[in-house]
């Protein structure tokens, strides 16, 4: 519970940081980063669920997976913009 507590906090900083800057590709990039945290807590749910620690494992590095995939397809996203790609 203190980890979904933590990282809503975080995301709504982030979101928060991220609404000073209203270009469309800085609101995609948020908004990809957004949505794989929601994903990677809805992985950490079920993990705090698991019926064993295996599982519980696969299900947190499924999260940590999910959050790392987001944030470089948002960075790649920021870069291709500044690259005027």
């Amino acid at each position: 519970m203190k980890t979904i507590l933590f990282h809503g906090l975080a995301l709504a900083g982030a979101l928060a940081l991220g609404a000073c800057n209203n270009s469309a590709t800085e609101n995609k990039a948020d908004n990809v980063e957004a949505a794989a945290e929601n994903k990677a807590d809805n992985y950490e749910d079920a993990a705090d669920n698991a019926s064993n620690d295996a599982a519980e494992d696969r299900l947190e590095n499924k999260a940590d997976a999910t959050r790392a995939a987001g944030d470089n397809a948002a960075d790649a996203i920021r870069d291709n913009a500044a690259n005027g790609q």
